[in-house]
């Protein structure tokens, strides 16, 4: 199962005279992550090496080290650390002696690595929104079963025959609260998968 940050986290390490600073953020989205580069980047740094993973999505840049021995490593670190929705940032200071390409790709990834490593995780839960309606009278025998479920509502409205909710709950739970909340509207609720988390 795939982690990501509980928070923002820093770490510093020195190698051969260069100073290497990493910031690693939790992150949904590739706008976050990029807002999140420009957030924290040092203009004064020799260099701002990064990456992103976000499922399926990520990005990785080099900002002016030989290519592939920088953003790509520090990407190879999230996935070695089975990480997802995370950002990480290794910001340079040259210290004067050349690491060449070997050691430019441990110095990046092994940094990232390191503070991935040490940062606080939380396991990433696959979920699933849920779309559901049901009649006032089905209402609070429905409600008392989402804490049994992990079920969070994310948005509710009433109307003039029932109320909707908008729920979040892991995924591998999803046709179970399907069977039961059928049972408690006796036939007469609905439920809709919104969108695949």
């Amino acid at each position: 199962m795939p982690f990501t940050l509980q928070e923002v986290f820093h770490y510093r390490e020195e190698i051969k005279k260069s100073r290497f600073e990493v910031v690693a953020s939790p992150v949904g989205s590739p706008d976050q992550a990029l807002a999140f580069f420009a957030q924290h980047a040092v203009a004064t740094a020799t260099h701002n090496c990064w990456a992103y993973r976000i499922g399926q999505q990520y990005r990785f840049n080099d900002d002016g080290e030989p290519g592939g021995t920088a953003g790509r490593p520090i990407l190879q670190a999230i996935e070695g650390q089975d990480c997802d929705k995370v950002a990480v940032l290794v910001v340079r200071w040259f210290g004067g002696i050349k690491l060449g390409a070997g050691g430019l790709v441990r110095a990046y990834g092994g940094t990232a690595a390191q503070c991935l490593r040490l940062a606080p995780k939380i396991e990433l839960v696959d979920e699933v929104e849920l779309q559901c309606h049901c009649g006032f009278g089905d209402m609070a025998r429905v409600q008392s079963r989402f804490i049994a479920f992990d079920a969070s509502v994310v948005a509710e409205s009433f109307s003039a025959d029932g109320v909707d909710w908008t729920l979040r709950l892991p995924r591998i739970r999803a046709e179970e609260f399907r069977q039961e909340f059928t049972n408690l509207t006796r036939g007469q609720g609905t439920v809709n998968v919104v969108e695949q988390l």
